[in-house]
């Protein structure tokens, strides 16, 4: 089983890629996000934990998101590889990533692959976005600025835990999605057992 983490800023296109990429793959795409939304829409009680947390406006703890990872590690046993897209963000969670991939594939990341792109074309691509989406914190300047410093002073310090496992690889993330994809694929395909 191939595990890939795609990592990069707010608007740097990790999640449309990652949906094209597990297509092309075969893969699962697995988002934070989603595994949040299915746990509490079924209502699971890793859901009703979560809900309990977001329902005060604290996050959800580092423990509480990789049990959810693990449960959808294990409903999942036969799949190719899965694209991991937002998880990890810290180092916490990194390392709980590789406790939790050893015990149950005794392997552990393949690859982290992480777009670059300037924060002035995130910021744009952003805005753009909010006219499609209607998000609130996709129109406003301040947030998105907010978001992106967020992710540069926790999220890419994973950056040096991967670096160190020689499993980190900065890809430029301007272009055409489609070349942008290619580029990917090339990474993965050196890792994937396809």
């Amino acid at each position: 089983m191939t595990i890939i983490v795609l990592f990069g800023p707010p608007g740097s296109g990790k999640g449309t890629q990652a949906q094209v990429l597990a297509q092309k793959f075969g893969f699962k795409h697995v988002s934070t996000g989603d595994l949040f939304r299915y746990n509490m829409k079924n209502n699971t009680p890793l859901g009703q934990e979560a809900k309990s947390y977001m329902d005060k406006g604290e996050l959800v703890p580092d423990e509480l998101t990789t049990k959810m990872l693990k449960d959808e590690l294990q409903r999942n046993p036969d799949q190719k590889g899965f694209i991991l897209d937002g998880y990890p963000r810290t180092t916490s969670q990194a390392k709980a990533l590789d406790s939790l991939l050893e015990e149950l594939l005794q392997s552990g990341v393949d690859i982290t692959l992480a777009l670059s792109v300037e924060d002035e074309i995130l910021v744009e691509r952003i805005k753009k976005r909010s006219l499609d989406s209607g998000r609130a914190d996709d129109a406003d300047e301040n947030i998105i600025r907010n978001r992106i410093k967020e992710y540069y002073d926790k999220t890419a310090i994973v950056s040096e835990h991967y670096k160190a496992q020689n499993k980190w690889v900065d890809l430029e993330g301007v272009g055409e999605i489609d070349e942008i994809t290619q580029v990917l694929s090339k990474e993965i395909e050196k890792v994937s057992s396809l």
